[in-house]
């Protein structure tokens, strides 16, 4: 059985956005037909527990809605109910990791916040919910090394910020957006960022089908292991990689989407790494086609588990 954590209020209201809040509902809807996942409620993060990655001046922005700019810095409009969200979002990625090191595969119904660094937010990730919940289980000795494959659309930028002072955690990138300063390079030519002794990255080229998606996972998630074996891996599976995506300059479908996710539960599987995914990303206009992405994920997951308890 597969654990899957979600509360409705991951649903902070912010009006007409792109960032399309209700499909997480739909996904909890969809998951109900799945008879090897079960729906469970994350206890919300803690201030202490944010502490470990994000200043106390942004936190207390987040909370209070003041200085406004440093609040809205993820580009979501304030509110008080926001921090209770936010909170209880990276409770499911600290709740869906800790379950993972007891049962080897859990899932989170919200994303992992790629974007946020330490001060402040960016592209719609307050708080960064993977270094997060790799911090609490690292701080409390729950684990020592944890790794993060990120394969959303867009580049994990405040993730590598945050991976360069945590010698402990990997970090790989596979991308077809660079994303700097909250701005989106869909030419992933553009720009370059500097990856380091324990981030990587790897850019997608424009109209990358599913047979390139392959071979570059075959190639470069071996990354993951260049530290030994990790005690964790956080999978940020982001649906805005499909074709229809506005963002997306790549060609893969639903079918490319559920293979990339089929390859990573194969991989953390052959090397005995528990894992926890997070869904991210899917900005689609049909949000049917978003939550089919989310809900492949799970398909995957229960074709390479099988029996899994």
């Amino acid at each position: 059985m597969i654990t899957a954590f979600y509360h409705p209020g991951f649903a902070t209201p912010i009006g007409n956005h792109i960032m399309p809040m209700h499909k997480f509902a739909l996904v909890a809807e969809g998951l109900k037909s799945f008879a090897n996942v079960r729906l469970a409620e994350p206890a919300p993060v803690t201030e202490e527990e944010l502490g470990l990655v994000h200043t106390p001046e942004y936190i207390t922005a987040v909370r209070t809605g003041t200085p406004r700019g440093l609040a809205e810095s993820q580009k979501f409009p304030w509110s008080p109910a926001l921090f209770p969200s936010v909170c209880l979002t990276n409770g499911a990625c600290l709740a869906a990791a800790r379950l993972a090191m007891r049962n080897g595969l859990a899932a989170a119904l919200a994303s992992g916040f790629h974007h946020a660094h330490a001060d402040h937010g960016e592209g719609f990730c307050t708080f960064n919910g993977l270094v997060v919940a790799a911090d609490v289980l690292k701080s409390r000795n729950e684990l020592e090394t944890v790794a993060i494959l990120d394969l959303d659309l867009h580049y994990g930028n405040g993730t590598a910020s945050l991976a360069a002072t945590r010698p402990y955690l990997t970090a790989l990138s596979i991308y077809g957006n660079d994303y700097q300063a909250n701005v989106s390079y869909r030419d992933v030519s553009v720009r370059r960022h500097e990856d380091g002794c324990n981030h990587f990255s790897v850019p997608l080229p424009a109209g990358c089908d599913g047979r390139q998606l392959s071979e570059i996972l075959r190639q470069h998630l071996s990354a993951l292991l260049k530290f030994g074996r990790p005690d964790l891996l956080l999978y940020q599976a982001g649906a805005d990689p499909l074709q229809e995506d506005p963002y997306s300059p790549l060609a893969l479908t639903h079918a490319d989407l559920l293979e990339r996710d089929r390859s990573v539960f194969v991989f953390a599987r052959e090397h005995a790494i528990p894992v926890a995914w997070v869904l991210a990303g899917g900005y689609t206009p049909e949000i049917a086609k978003v939550v089919e992405v989310h809900l492949n994920t799970f398909q995957a997951a229960a074709m390479v588990f099988a029996g899994h308890a």
